[in-house]
């Protein structure tokens, strides 16, 4: 039986890509004082169903969308050959979790949980998408561009999740290509609201779900000697491991018998 699997990869992808776009303002006119009156430009997933485009629209095929405006989608996927790696590689990474104690709900100083984690080589896409502002007037255009214009150059980072272990999670936006208008001359006699198209590239990777193991046998190991009783600190889980390093004199093993104060030693 096939195993089911899904991580939101490209999705997550296209929120931050959305992020980009989300707090930008255009004016539209001017306050009784003469100052101008900003107007933020709304950003969302153009590739919209019938259904829902229809239910904006109040059902009706004269409704004219709302401006400023910003919508995108995707493009295109395609794979990515020139990025190929060794397809069968699997890196393993070993993990090391500090102690959490839950009713004082922080991190102790000792060490808890191990772990190794084995990820597969990702496979590489090119995620294309294409970002449609509409706009009312000729200058909210330009303010779009002149805002926006500046970012990338040549690209801008992004980052899909905050997983220090995940290699899949940065990567750039590339531009690739701009529309300045969507009207013909010429016009007509209708007057359709002017949309300039921006395109954009993502080169991402997919991956897979990767392997968890779990250290269940060796908890702790403990190759140290120093003041006080070595039974104690033996017991002693309050020092931070691997701050220390703990020699015994002459490399002699210790056997604990009987009064832990005096070890009986062996060559």
């Amino acid at each position: 039986m096939a195993q089911y699997f899904y991580d939101n990869q490209i999705r997550r992808f296209l929120i931050q890509f959305a992020k980009i776009f989300s707090n930008w303002y255009v004016t539209k006119g001017k306050d009784p004082n003469g100052n101008d009156i900003l107007v933020r430009v709304p950003i969302q997933y153009g590739d919209s169903s019938r259904q829902a485009s229809t239910i904006i629209a109040n059902n009706s095929a004269s409704n004219m969308p709302s401006a400023p405006l910003c919508t995108y989608y995707i493009n295109g996927l395609e794979y990515d050959q020139r990025r190929t790696q060794e397809p069968f590689f699997v890196e393993k990474q070993q993990v090391r979790q500090r102690a959490y104690n839950a009713g004082t709900d922080s991190y102790e100083t000792v060490q808890g949980q191990a772990f190794t984690v084995e990820k597969l080589m990702p496979v590489p896409y090119t995620l294309r998408l294409q970002v449609d502002f509409w706009t009312t007037n000729y200058q909210q255009k330009l303010e779009i561009i002149e805002q926006l214009g500046t970012l990338f150059n040549p690209s801008l980072e992004i980052q899909s999740t905050d997983n220090y272990i995940d290699w899949t999670s940065l990567t750039v936006v590339y531009q690739d290509g701009l529309t300045f208008s969507s009207r013909t001359i010429p016009q007509g006699t209708g007057n359709p609201i002017d949309v300039m198209s921006w395109k954009f590239y993502i080169p991402i990777w997919l991956t897979t779900s990767s392997k968890l193991k779990k250290y269940g046998v060796i908890n702790k190991i403990i190759a140290s000697i120093f003041e006080g009783k070595t039974q104690a600190d033996m017991k002693d889980d309050d020092l931070l491991m691997g701050t220390r390093q703990k020699i015994s004199p002459y490399g002699y093993k210790l056997l604990l018998i009987g009064n832990p104060s005096i070890p009986k030693r062996w060559a």
